[in-house]
């Protein structure tokens, strides 16, 4: 009875946060999200039947459905899809024999629509997101690196502080030139490969038995039959007195966005300067040898773990795992240069 009544206050739970979620969007995602509630509706319909008479007072959901519920109301960002995603992938309906076949399987196609909307949503962050995350993390962990490798040779410290600040300004700009190269061309090379819409003027001039855009078709990957029968239905389409097809003749082929190179330029040198400038701080308020070494490994593994779990809720993962994860990197990279630091240590007149 008390885990027929959890379930039915994560139920409404769970309802209520696809409410908060629609009331934030507009448009098509603000109908599937009120359809998901509706679904959530249904199977808390489930557990009052059972219930019955014994339903009792009204229970608010577990602590993680009552966060996410706080988070979507207060931001309604692909965040909060991203967890949404993850609470519906660990739903026990599977496994549990109260619970109908149809209620799991609806939990487990749930998740499938949040994460195509949180997809929606990830790919229109994946450029200026991706530089940010990875600036951000290049500037921690290179910055830390660089600053306890040079620490450990021995060298005093003014000059470490001087080394850090100019690993800072140099990675900074290296970092947001190479992105803007980087989008930059990736942007050339889609917009190269992206079908001309010019070409649909040419259509209705096309020979109706004989025509090239059958190999249209085919160059983009169908079979010569699957390629003849499109083609020939997107001319008939063009004939008067027929209503013009619902998916253009030649479409726009739709990239994942990736942002402008000077978005991702900014961002990149932006979110490096700001990273690289953490394992600094230390050094820059006076510290120096061991108590300088360690502070700046702290406020970095900080950081670190930060990203990772930034990167973990963004993709659908389990923040924790990527956090431990950037974690052991960044400190593995470090670790490795104050090493030979040591290894290489010199005295400085």
């Amino acid at each position: 009875m008390r885990r027929w009544r959890r379930y039915l206050a994560d139920e409404h739970a769970e309802a209520a946060v696809y409410r908060d979620l629609a009331s934030r969007r507009t448009g098509e995602e603000r109908e599937i999200l009120l359809e998901l509630a509706e679904a959530e509706k249904r199977h808390a319909a489930h557990w009052i039947e059972l219930l019955g008479d014994r339903v009792g007072k009204p229970r608010r959901g577990d602590i993680r459905t009552r966060l996410l519920g706080f988070l979507a109301r207060r931001f309604g960002s692909v965040f909060v899809l991203a967890l949404a995603q993850r609470a519906e992938a660990r739903s026990p309906y599977e496994a549990d024999a109260d619970a109908t076949d149809r209620m799991a399987a609806d939990e487990r196609i749930h998740e499938e629509v949040l994460r195509g909307l949180a997809t929606r949503g990830r790919n229109r962050l994946s450029g200026t997101f991706r530089a940010a995350v990875f600036g951000a993390n290049d500037g921690l962990v290179s910055n830390l690196a660089l600053v306890l490798g040079v620490s450990a040779t021995g060298l005093p410290t003014p000059a470490v502080l001087a080394t850090g600040l100019a690993g800072l300004l140099a990675g900074a700009l290296s970092m947001g030139a190479g992105e803007y190269v980087s989008v930059r061309s990736q942007r050339e090379l889609l917009e190269a490969s992206t079908p001309n819409p010019e070409a649909k003027r040419a259509l209705p001039h096309l020979d109706v038995d004989a025509n090239e855009l059958t190999l249209v078709y085919r160059a983009r990957g169908m079979s010569p039959e699957a390629a003849r029968e499109h083609a020939a239905e997107v001319l008939a389409d063009l004939q008067p007195g027929r209503p013009a097809s619902p998916t253009a003749p030649i479409a726009l082929v739709d990239h994942e966005a990736i942002g402008t190179g000077m978005s991702a330029a900014v961002s990149s040198f932006c979110f490096f300067a700001s990273g690289a400038a953490i394992p600094v701080l230390p050094y820059l308020f006076g510290l120096g040898g061991t108590p300088a070494v360690l502070v700046a490994s702290v406020l970095v593994g900080i950081a670190l773990l930060g990203t990772g779990a930034v990167v973990g809720l963004l993709s659908g993962g389990p923040p924790l795992a990527r956090a431990l994860r950037q974690l052991a990197i960044g400190f593995g990279a470090a670790g490795a240069t104050y090493a030979l630091g040591l290894l290489f240590n010199t005295t400085v007149a």
